[in-house]
């Protein structure tokens, strides 16, 4: 299965997994300006409909004029228009806050995915959910994915060792794809999700296709050879052997087919003798 469909399968199985968690996290949003708010307060139809959070961090309200919405979670604005509605307008009135559109929060998704790009930020937002929203990652992706979080608001991508103060979070983008949700970092205003390039491993000799391919944790010598559509007629498999760079010097490493490659190596065909 490709990393494109691997990545949507479980960003559906993330979102369906835990839907009451989901629910109550939406109630610890931080409300920012240019979101757009629904707001119900039972058997008040006049009362209900879709508010816009200013610039100022405030909506306009019937009967109660400016709330402030700006820096406060959707739990605390519920609780703050059932007090002021309690005030002299009705007796214990039922109000519930959600978000229609989110439009103060986002995040950054750069690198190798199909679709980089700024995207909103719903609360509960993950890392698998992101990389699904940008498309997935792409073929030349590498084996992981950077979570750049700054310190303040930052407004832009940052990339490693741009920023010192940064907070570099590394996740494994092997064991994100096989489903280990531990690595579905949940993600904060203004991140910046960078999926590296692949380094390269190069396959020589006696295969279909030689060339420079990327790494993946975990390649052998055989799927490097599959990476170049195999050997010749006249190529000796038994034979292959690695070039690879150690402490500066270029060595040859005899090799099986089940040994693993590594970022850099070059996997050499020979020719058959006979």
């Amino acid at each position: 299965m490709d990393v494109r469909r691997t990545i949507a399968m479980l960003a559906v199985c993330a979102v369906a997994a835990l839907p009451r968690a989901s629910s109550a996290q939406n109630t610890n949003y931080v409300i920012g300006p240019q979101d757009v708010l629904n707001i119900t307060v039972w058997e008040q139809a006049d009362l209900s409909g879709k508010f816009s959070v200013e610039a100022d961090g405030s909506f306009s309200f019937p009967l109660l004029g400016r709330i402030k919405a700006g820096g406060m979670t959707l739990r605390a604005v519920e609780d703050e228009l059932k007090t002021k509605l309690g005030e002299g307008f009705f007796k214990n009135p039922q109000v519930t806050v959600s978000v229609e559109q989110y439009r103060s929060q986002r995040v950054f998704v750069v690198g190798e995915v199909r679709t980089p790009g700024a995207y909103s930020l719903s609360g509960d937002t993950t890392l698998i959910e992101a990389l699904a929203r940008a498309g997935s990652t792409s073929a030349d992706a590498g084996g992981e994915v950077l979570i750049i979080r700054s310190p303040g608001n930052v407004g832009a991508p940052v990339l490693p060792n741009q920023d010192g103060r940064a907070e570099v979070i590394h996740i494994d983008l092997h064991e994100l794809q096989t489903g280990l949700l531990s690595q579905n970092a949940q993600l904060h205003d203004d991140d910046t999700i960078f999926v590296p390039r692949a380094e390269l491993i190069y396959v020589f000799g006696q295969v279909q296709n030689p060339g420079a391919y990327p790494y993946q944790r975990g390649t052998t010598v055989l799927q490097a050879l599959s990476l170049a559509h195999g050997v010749t007629d006249r190529g000796a498999s038994g034979r292959a052997k690695v070039v690879r760079i150690v402490n500066g010097k270029k060595t040859e490493v005899k090799v099986k087919l089940d040994d693993l490659v590594k970022p850099g190596d070059t996997v050499v065909v020979p020719e058959r003798f006979f």
